[in-house]
């Protein structure tokens, strides 16, 4: 621990240092079993906002991510792909078609033999059915259909998986939840069931669940998916991050989902 520290402090990252030793101090108090959180104690990080920041999530016309909210509906209703059908052609209007959608994703695809999550679906329906290509992960399109489809099920509690094919792919996904990573030799588990409500330097941990994604993070100054804010903690936990749609990802997402069932959808929601 003290080496790393110190390699902090020679290259003058002092801000680092103290969250990399807060880290490290987590790893070693951490339980070697974390316990799940019960369920009557799961609460959104929307709990844990500031007044501002709750107030810009709760006002859709001081959102930010409401920007990507709009394109989507505009991509929704746009033809595309030697197909020249737009989604709309298949689901009509996406304020009924798609409600309760994103409480019940990841869902098991019988194509892939495994979960996919909704930006992975929304690509499929597009090579499928537009004969069209892929949208990038991240891309502003693929941020705005997710987050307009997402939209929809605000409000809605997130469904517990209930199909048993998914059964292996929660577990896996939980066993990397709680597999500890990285030259910090932490696991999100430490984190996020062990020591939820205490604080990392002057950050808050959050319980971490999945209620509002795409997100708008204001450290990001953007819209982002969820499998972003994994790889930005596998990188925080100095681990080498899964590549964006790699099963790993789906089955962590699927699992936390699962973990966050019947709290309620916030997309899309802001946090710091």
């Amino acid at each position: 621990m003290n080496r790393s520290v110190s390699l902090l402090r020679a290259l003058g990252c002092r801000a680092a240092a103290a969250a990399m030793t807060a880290l490290l101090l987590l790893a070693v108090a951490g339980s070697a079993h974390a316990v799940d959180i019960p369920l009557d104690q799961r609460r959104s990080g929307y709990a844990d906002l500031g007044r501002d920041s709750k107030a810009m999530q709760d006002d859709d016309a001081i959102n930010p991510a409401t920007l990507w909210v709009l394109d989507g509906e505009a991509l929704w209703n746009q033809k595309a792909g030697a197909a020249n059908r737009a989604c709309a052609d298949c689901h009509d209007d996406a304020t009924t078609s798609m409600k309760g959608v994103a409480a019940r994703y990841p869902a098991f695809s019988p194509t892939r033999n495994g979960p996919i999550d909704l930006e992975q679906r929304i690509n499929l329906c597009r090579t499928e059915h537009q004969q069209s290509t892929p949208l990038p992960f991240e891309s502003r399109d693929l941020l705005a259909l997710t987050a307009h489809v997402g939209r929809q099920s605000r409000g809605m509690a997130i469904a517990e998986a209930s199909d048993e094919q998914l059964k292996p792919f929660i577990e896996a996904g939980r066993k990397l939840f709680t597999q500890r990573l990285g030259q910090i030799n932490l696991s999100c588990a430490q984190c996020h069931d062990d020591n939820w409500g205490k604080q990392i330097s002057s950050s808050l941990i959050p319980q971490g669940h999945p209620t509002g994604y795409p997100i708008y993070r204001l450290e990001w100054q953007s819209l982002g998916s969820l499998q972003r804010r994994l790889r930005n903690c596998m990188i925080g936990m100095r681990a080498e991050p899964y590549e964006y749609g790699a099963p790993e990802n789906v089955n962590m997402e699927l699992f936390l989902m699962w973990r966050a069932r019947e709290l309620k959808i916030e997309t899309p929601a802001v946090r710091p």
